[in-house]
């Protein structure tokens, strides 16, 4: 595993930074996205979302735990799925929601509060661990299997 480390000024910026990672996401990638309530998880996918080509507006799935947007990577048509798992009480719960039928080479999966399926999405998933909230600058943890992920996310190290 490899890892990366980005300092964003603020939540703008995330969303910003969501942007450029879309360029680099296919369908089948899932990002797995860990910080606390107002680190900016949803602005990064609502970023992702944009340069994907979504219309209309991303909000989190807090009460409904996914939302689906149709999208655009690599000239595919595929499906943005955004995972927020914050009311999920336990793996078997997760199970039972049948959180892993989401994943499939059609779709792009952005999570939000992955703990309970980190292993669900493969060793190949990205981890970003956002910290900062509020007005405070972001500390952007990148995680990922160089060996699936380095040269596509090139374009993120060269800003």
């Amino acid at each position: 595993m490899a890892e990366k480390i980005f300092c964003l000024p603020s939540a703008a910026a995330t969303g910003d930074f969501g942007a450029k990672l879309a360029a680099c996401l296919r369908g089948g990638d899932a990002v797995l996205l860990f910080g606390e309530a107002g680190a900016g998880k949803t602005a990064l996918v609502q970023g992702a979302g944009r340069a994907l080509g979504v219309s209309g507006l991303i909000t989190s799935p807090t009460f409904t735990l996914a939302a689906e947007y149709a999208a655009v990577a690599g000239g595919r048509r595929i499906r943005l799925i955004h995972l927020d798992l914050y009311r999920l009480g336990g793996k078997e719960e997760a199970a039972a929601a049948g959180v892993d039928s989401f994943f499939s080479p059609e779709a792009i999966v952005m999570a939000e509060w992955p703990e309970l399926i980190a292993a669900a999405a493969g060793p190949e998933a990205l981890r970003l661990e956002i910290n900062g909230t509020g007005i405070e600058p972001r500390r952007l943890v990148l995680t990922y299997a160089d060996e699936y992920w380095g040269g596509r996310l090139l374009p993120l190290f060269q800003t």
